[in-house]
């Protein structure tokens, strides 16, 4: 027997009229009161009473409406199960934007070859402290973030990745007073600056280094606030300032000597860089060959050990 026959006799007792439980179900008066006529036929009992305002069950209509919702509630059950079985194939996923452009290209496709069925993928980008908000109240299955190195990641389990690397970048075309590399922050000050929003860890680790040394972002022979880093490296490219980028994320422009990368003196150019998730996912076996595809693009020397809580060491 279909299930919605029952589910017709359930919404109509509900309802307590068979024009009510018309509307609810979306079909006719007739249609209801045919289902509820093949069921007494089915069960050869009368299962409602007509006779009053409202639809009532009769003594043989009270068990079959009991074990009926039993029966549906049941079917949801099932439905539930295989919507979960099908969800494993989603994907969500955050990241601050260096990692965007310079590693989730590649590790989406190595993922991709691996799961061609997978059915929805979504990813954003975000700066630390919105990305861990957000897995937080779980709007993503994990996030991958560079930022400060003592950043706390209580309540969550997460990855240590090799630490990303910042520089100093200008156009190759550029006259940097650098030696070996090193610039002295006097003669730093001399540029145009490109920075991020606040909020960004490159930008709060410069502002920083700056403040170390007595200075801030006031010095610089003016200041270009932007969150779009494409904009910036082409910016930067065609020899209008300087920016304080990951190195990963302009490997290719130093590689070809477009752009040239250095140091300021006394300056900290590390930052962290992990994968955070939620401890529930830790053993999701769909996450983890995520994971592996991550690693083999960001870490392929050594897998990261995962850690509960704490700081980043």
């Amino acid at each position: 027997m279909e299930t919605r026959y029952l589910n017709t006799l359930v919404t109509s007792v509900e309802a307590g009229t068979f024009s009510r439980a018309a509307e609810i179900l979306h079909i006719t008066q007739s249609a209801v009161s045919q289902r509820i006529k093949f069921l007494e036929e089915y069960f050869g009992q009368q299962l409602l009473d007509r006779s009053g305002q409202r639809l009532a069950l009769t003594a043989s209509g009270q068990v079959v409406f009991a074990k009926a919702k039993e029966i549906l509630e049941k079917e949801r059950e099932l439905l539930n199960c295989l919507q979960k079985s099908v969800s494993q194939k989603r994907l969500s996923l955050c990241c601050t934007p260096t990692f965007g452009m310079a590693y989730l290209p590649r590790v989406l496709n190595a993922f991709l070859r691996i799961h061609s069925d997978l059915s929805d993928l979504k990813f954003v980008f975000q700066q630390p402290a919105e990305a861990l908000r957000g897995l937080r109240h779980e709007e993503f299955d994990l996030a991958v973030i560079e930022h400060r190195l003592n950043l706390d990641f209580a309540g969550f389990d997460y990855f240590s990745l090799p630490e990303d690397e910042m520089l100093m970048v200008a156009s190759a075309s550029a006259a940097i007073p650098a030696i070996d590399g090193v610039i002295q922050l006097s003669d730093l000050k001399k540029f145009r600056l490109f920075a991020r929003r606040d909020g960004c860890s490159s930008k709060e680790l410069l502002r920083q280094n700056l403040a170390t040394h007595g200075f801030d972002f006031s010095g610089f022979d003016g200041v270009l606030v932007s969150d779009d880093l494409h904009f910036t490296v082409q910016s930067v490219l065609q020899g209008d300032g300087i920016a304080y980028v990951s190195q990963a994320l302009v490997s290719n422009y130093l590689a070809s000597g477009e752009l040239v990368g250095f140091r300021a003196e006394g300056f900290e150019h590390r930052r962290g860089r992990s994968v955070v998730m939620l401890p529930q996912r830790s053993d999701d076996g769909f996450l983890k060959e995520f994971l592996d595809c991550l690693f083999n693009e960001v870490s392929p020397l050594s897998r990261p050990q995962m850690t509960s809580g704490g700081l980043v060491s």
